[in-house]
């Protein structure tokens, strides 16, 4: 079983690869510092196993466990961390293992046994359907075989695209395995529904417009090409908008 390691510390680092290194059935395939170079590496190492610890600059070890669940095989992730208030959200991020530091051999042995002992069908299972304990900064695209994390403060809108949801950000536009409703219920602190199939950023709202039929419209700063109808409030949901502005 390939393990790729990632924490921000050295040692932490040196300290679990000299474990894993002494673990029969167990390979050593590269390291990173932080969520971005995990994210980065687990596409190009295909590790079976992540070691991944929780508090790191940037990402956070909760967040890039997320984000690696959108890879068509997700590796198993045993969380590594000194902080065990982190255990709920940690298997709420579909965690396999749990170790606290200073990490023990024995402990560490028992969590990639388990880790190892499921397949990747399994893994694809836990993934299907994740909960998200903290507000993510970024969602995550997967791009052919690579993951792209776009930042929530670049997101104009959400928007339902078949059984996709497309994101339209600073950069441009993609799909993510998401839906609405879940996306709705973790950023409604910043977005709001203006219809069933759109959410949109509400600092991103530039202001409210009647078209020549008599509906109420959406304009977002910085999106002036946009003149379809994905924009357009219902009914029902312009009295939140309206609200949401003015709090805003």
């Amino acid at each position: 079983m390939k393990v790729l390691i990632v924490d921000d510390e050295g040692p932490a680092r040196a300290r679990l690869r000299q474990i894993v290194e002494d673990l029969p059935n167990y390979e050593f395939v590269g390291e990173a510092s932080n969520g971005q170079e995990a994210i980065d590496a687990v596409p190009e190492l295909l590790p079976d196993i992540v070691l991944l610890d929780i508090r790191m600059p940037g990402l956070s070890g909760i967040e890039t466990a997320h984000h690696l669940n959108a890879l068509r095989r997700p590796p198993a992730v045993v969380f590594t961390t000194a902080y065990d208030e982190y255990a709920i959200e940690a298997f709420d991020a579909r965690a396999i293992g749990y170790v606290l530091k200073p990490v023990r051999r024995s402990r560490l042995e028992a969590a990639l046994e388990h880790a190892s002992r499921l397949a990747g069908t399994a893994l694809t299972a836990l993934a299907e359907s994740p909960n998200v304990v903290e507000t993510r900064q970024h969602v995550c695209a997967r791009v052919q075989d690579r993951l792209q994390l776009i930042p929530i403060a670049d997101v104009l809108s959400f928007r339902a695209d078949q059984k996709y949801v497309a994101v339209h950000h600073a950069g441009g536009e993609n799909l993510i395995d998401e839906s609405l409703k879940s996306l709705e219920a973790e950023f409604a602190g910043t977005f709001v529904r203006i219809h069933r199939g759109a959410l949109v950023a509400v600092d991103k709202i530039e202001s409210l417009e009647k078209t020549a039929e008599g509906k109420t419209r959406v304009v977002l700063r910085g999106n002036p090409q946009d003149d379809d109808n994905a924009l357009l409030i219902s009914r029902r949901h312009v009295a939140e908008v309206r609200r949401r502005l003015k709090g805003a």
